[in-house]
């Protein structure tokens, strides 16, 4: 018998392929982003409020939570190429559609919403063609199995070895994996563990265009270098300190999703505005997830290195114990000074 957990890591990989899920049995999702499907067509789709309102939907005009799913339906059947097109706002609208589109009430919002939430983990677009005409079969998976899969228990080391960096020669790095997720999440700890000593940590999430090609957009790869240079002063003067890098890329929407949102930025929104216009939230790291990776660790206590105190509440709601926030900021650039003041006026952080 299939395991809870597997049933949800087989419907992101579904996703993933294009291929349609059913979620209790009661609803059949066909993706319009990666849909394959030839021919396939549904009398509604399920996309998200905020992207509701970007598509000035008849009955739907008033602002609502990114997270919560709307079903709309047009005069005409949706196929893949006019879905794909309602789904990402950055593609011009070149196929035709008669309106108004209109919301419908939803059986089963919560249900709905566990489709949207592993449309993000399956790193697409959250929009679906609604029990489409012509298919044979689909993944079937529930909220429940959702909930399973997300469970931190999955998570363990799976092997640790010396790794000289630059800023430290002699750090340790720790490998975590689950078995039914292909996130690969890594600690690297500087100095010498002491369990009577709060380490400094750091966690950083995965950033490809910052960490690696040094993208000026964000501050990411800068915060990560001075990151491991303070550990390492940290171990220098006694003490010890702990990065972990978390799979998360773009705060947990993905890398194609993050470059979709870069784009909006050029078109002028600000990150929350082009996250939500693509109807994904602003925040969606799993913080329980660093949360499992210090219980394995053995690290109780932690000295963190932020600069938004909603890190230090939701690290806390997880049981770690946050000591002291110790503030992170670096100058800003002329490519990113926006983005920091995004980050100062509309997500809560604290920059001078």
């Amino acid at each position: 018998m299939t395991s809870p957990a597997r049933r949800a890591a087989l419907a992101i990989d579904a996703l993933r392929h294009g291929w349609p899920i059913r979620l209790d049995g009661r609803m059949t999702l066909l993706p319009a982003e990666t849909g394959f499907a030839p021919g396939a067509t549904a009398r509604t789709m399920l996309i998200s409020a905020a992207r509701a309102v970007t598509l000035k939907l008849a009955n739907q005009r008033d602002a609502a939570v990114p997270e919560a799913p709307v079903l709309i339906r047009a005069a005409d059947p949706f196929d893949l190429p006019t879905a794909r097109a309602l789904a990402d706002p950055a593609l011009d609208l070149r196929y035709p559609m008669k309106g108004p589109f209109r919301a419908e009430p939803l059986d089963d919002p919560a249900l709905a919403a566990a489709g949207m939430e592993l449309a993000r983990l399956a790193g697409i677009l959250p929009a679906f063609l609604v029990d489409p005409d012509g298919l044979s079969e689909a993944q079937d998976v529930s909220p429940a199995d959702l909930t399973d899969w997300k469970d931190t228990v999955h998570l363990a080391i799976a092997t640790r070895a010396r790794l000289p960096v630059a800023a430290a020669e002699d750090a340790e790095i720790v490998a975590f994996r689950a078995a039914d997720d292909l996130r690969e999440h890594v600690a690297l700890v500087i100095g010498t563990q002491n369990a009577d000593r709060a380490p400094l940590v750091r966690l950083h999430s995965e950033c490809l265009t910052g960490d690696i090609l040094g993208s000026l957009k964000c501050d990411c790869g800068p915060q990560l270098d001075a990151a491991l240079r303070a550990m390492a002063d940290e171990a220098r003067a006694g003490g010890w300190g702990v990065l972990l890098y978390l799979r998360q890329e773009g705060r947990g929407i993905g890398l194609i999703n993050k470059l979709r949102a870069y784009r909006l930025q050029d078109q002028g929104f600000d990150t929350v505005d082009a996250n939500n216009r693509l109807g994904l939230p602003t925040e969606a790291r799993d913080f329980p997830v660093a949360a499992r990776m210090l219980e394995l660790l053995g690290v109780g206590a932690i000295r963190l290195m932020t600069n938004n105190p909603a890190k230090v509440a939701a690290l806390e709601a997880t049981g770690v114990t946050v000591t002291q926030r110790v503030p992170h900021q670096l100058p800003p650039n002329p490519h990113n000074a926006r983005y920091l003041e995004t980050k100062r006026d509309r997500t809560g952080h604290i920059l001078s």
